[in-house]
């Protein structure tokens, strides 16, 4: 499966505002500076479709992005959404506007109900903290099928990976082979998402 066009929709903060689409939602959510956007863009093969920027906490808003798809073996095309939502863990903004976002999340998990899965971002230079583990419990909480990505393994030599990855599973309580490596740069864990997200489409009963 790869993905072959993809388009911005719209941007969102409350249910009201969000896309109708007979589509399934991938929604994308880290830490702010985990390099969301750069994975996102990676993915979609467009440079700069999600904004990329150094300064934590940018993106405020739902941003949704219609995206079309080719099965690799039949080649046949289906639809599915890439749902790009507000980073969290920066330390530059007031606590109520991280109370609200943490709010606009929660509402996005619980009313979207052609959400499909989550795909929850951590650094892997970096060890879990409190804020990665509510990000995971509240996405337990909602029962949502999740994929725990570790970005940036660019940054570290490539035999040191495997050591960094159980760091951090042992920080989630998750499992070593929960956790999947992924290079922006050298677009290393690609088809491995790509694969997740098709399997959670035909889980779901809706490959295209």
């Amino acid at each position: 499966m790869r993905f072959v066009e993809s388009r911005f929709v719209t941007s969102a903060t409350k249910p009201s505002q969000y896309p109708a689409s007979a589509f399934v939602d991938f929604a994308f959510v880290g830490k702010s500076n985990v390099g969301k956007s750069s994975m996102i863009n990676t993915l979609l093969q467009r440079k700069m479709i999600a904004k990329v920027s150094r300064t934590p906490g940018k993106t405020r808003l739902i941003n949704f992005f219609e995206v079309r798809f080719k099965e690799d073996i039949t080649e046949e095309t289906g639809f599915l959404n890439v749902v790009d939502l507000p980073g969290y863990g920066y330390a530059k903004v007031s606590k109520t506007e991280r109370d609200a976002w943490r709010t606009m999340l929660s509402r996005y998990f619980e009313t979207r109900e052609n959400l499909g899965g989550v795909v929850v971002l951590v650094d892997i230079r970096h060890k879990a903290d409190t804020k990665d583990l509510m990000m995971l419990e509240l996405v337990q909480q909602f029962s949502i099928p999740y994929l725990v990505v570790a970005t940036k393994s660019d940054k570290i030599g490539k035999s040191k990976i495997p050591s960094y990855i159980k760091h951090l599973s042992n920080g989630l309580s998750l499992p070593a082979d929960h956790i999947l490596p992924f290079s922006a740069l050298h677009k290393s864990g690609v088809e491995k998402v790509m694969n997740w997200f098709y399997q959670q489409l035909l889980t779901a009963g809706n490959p295209s």
